[in-house]
């Protein structure tokens, strides 16, 4: 069965007291769970200011 590796960029909204971190677990864990994917990680994220 071929493997293939999927780059993602999922930009999201969020509170100021909600941790990027955390949420992006929360999205490879559905991933997970959904998809049946081998392994869903965060290799890196950039916040942005409010405009």
């Amino acid at each position: 069965m071929p493997r293939t590796d999927l780059f993602l960029k999922v930009e999201i909204e969020h509170d100021a007291d909600e941790r990027p971190e955390h949420l992006a677990e929360e999205i490879c864990r559905a991933v997970q769970k959904i998809y049946g994917v081998r392994l869903a990680e965060l290799s890196s994220y950039v916040t942005h200011p409010d405009s």
